[in-house]
């Protein structure tokens, strides 16, 4: 078991049980699975149950790595944010790609702003609850 600093087994005592190696493949596996995920649920959004076409694969890639892109942007600058802007960050980028995902099964643009607005709100209160649970004032995790 890797030991942490404060002479506790993992974080909040817990064992880690798998070494560094196996965490950063894990986080850089994320994104892509992640985001292949989510350009095949756009592409089977947007295609409607018709047949697979190549357009569709392409559109499918593309937007597999839109999202990656963002993820490892937002990945990136959320945790250097204040507590209240990495929830907003976080929310947003949820309530961006929901909105993406719900606009092309062919709702209306008002609809899917609606409920982007709602699943972005939503995120941000979560988020911006455990974040002022788990953070002191300046940002540092207190466990």
């Amino acid at each position: 078991m890797a030991q942490t600093t404060s002479g506790t087994p993992g974080k909040a005592g817990f064992p880690d049980i798998f070494s560094a190696r196996a965490h950063l493949a894990a986080n850089r596996a994320l994104p892509v699975v992640l985001g292949l995920v989510y350009g095949f649920w756009a592409a089977a959004n947007r295609r409607d149950g018709g047949p697979i076409t190549g357009w569709n694969v392409l559109f499918g890639f593309v937007s597999a790595l839109a999202f990656m892109a963002v993820l490892v942007g937002v990945r990136a600058v959320a945790p250097r944010l204040r507590r209240e802007l990495h929830a907003v960050a976080w929310g947003a980028f949820a309530g961006v790609a929901f909105g993406f995902l719900y606009s092309q099964t062919g709702a209306s643009v008002l609809r899917s702003c609606g409920n982007s607005l709602a699943v972005a709100a939503s995120v941000s209160a979560v988020l911006f609850y455990r974040y002022y649970t788990h953070e002191d004032a300046a940002g540092h995790r207190v466990d």
